[in-house]
């Protein structure tokens, strides 16, 4: 793919901070996706929210500056996939781009016998990620080890899948929508349910559609903001950011006074009165602008889990969204 990427020294990178909804294209990494739009929006620091896989398309939220700080907050998030799957060929990776391991002829298989093979895959389930992942054992990528030969040995672990339900289905070919947890590998889904039909399968192709808080989201694509840096400057891509608040908007709020905000910058412990619920909330000053994530106890006692400065969580050409 070729795109326009400034020469930006570190010196001239800027203290952004919002939250970039990247329409990751296919081929690369979640990383080199990330330090492409580092660089285009010149940001001095960027974080993603939860890995997708090189053959991956769609959804990539990256957290710039202060942003930053919420991104293991939207790791846990629920997420929504298109896959397509190639039943009768299994490979190495569980997706197209391993090698071909076995080819099996594929059944005169009904809508009805393939709903039965799903329904096993829904809800919560236990679930053997591929072995070439990026998983760790012993602080080595386990895609690290599988590719020097190594015995590889991938621990189950319990899944959460939400809606796994079938879109298209012709011969060879399964389209499918995906809802799962955090950890869940549409690749393990596709390996077992090509087990479960007796002909083998791999994952084809995944694009991610959504993840919460970010349930109908307007992507951009790293091409088109290059074009638009080109055009009109770090104004017209600042403007596609989303202020922090965006991606907190599944927790409750806990509006303070002046004296209040003050409080929490500081990181001291205080008291509601009438707490809004209990657990942990975003903590706002009069002016609306985000202050801290805190955890209200049964007491009312308000304490800081992470603090934000105010002045630094949103861009002047921002308009929330």
């Amino acid at each position: 793919m070729r795109s326009y990427e400034p020469r930006i020294p570190k010196s001239k990178s800027r203290p952004l901070s919002g939250i970039l909804l990247l329409d990751k294209p296919q081929g690369l990494s979640s990383n080199q996706a990330l330090q492409k739009a580092k660089r285009i929006f010149a940001a001095s620091k960027a974080g993603h929210t939860g890995s997708l896989d090189p053959l991956a398309t769609g959804l990539l939220p990256v957290c710039f500056g202060e942003a930053t700080k919420i991104a293991g907050h939207l790791l846990g998030a629920r997420k929504a996939y298109a896959a397509q799957i190639r039943l009768g060929v299994t490979t190495e990776t569980d997706d197209a781009e391993g090698a071909v391991v076995n080819t099996h002829p594929v059944p005169q298989l009904s809508v009805e016998a393939i709903e039965t093979a799903l329904h096993t895959l829904r809800g919560r389930i236990v679930q053997t990620p591929p072995v070439y992942s990026a998983l760790k054992q012993g602080g080595v990528p386990l895609y690290k080890r599988a590719r020097r030969g190594e015995q590889v040995h991938v621990p189950s672990r319990e899944v959460d899948v939400y809606r796994l339900v079938i879109e298209r289905f012709e011969v060879d070919r399964l389209d499918v929508h995906v809802e799962c947890g955090s950890g869940t590998y549409v690749r393990s889904l596709a390996r077992d349910l090509g087990e479960r039909l007796g002909c083998g399968a791999h994952l084809t192709a995944l694009r991610r559609l959504w993840v919460e808080p970010f349930s109908a989201p307007q992507m951009f694509g790293l091409e088109w903001l290059a074009q638009q840096h080109a055009h009109g400057g770090e104004a017209a891509i600042d403007a596609l950011l989303l202020p922090i608040e965006a991606g907190l908007t599944g927790l409750p709020a806990l509006e303070l006074d002046a004296v209040q905000s003050v409080q929490l910058r500081h990181g001291q412990r205080m008291q509601v009165v009438v707490p809004p619920s209990l657990g942990l909330h975003r903590a706002l000053n009069p002016q609306g602008q985000l202050v801290a994530l805190v955890e209200i106890d049964a007491g009312g006692f308000v304490s800081v889990t992470r603090g934000f400065n105010p002045d630094q969580t949103r861009v002047d050409a921002v308009a929330s969204k």
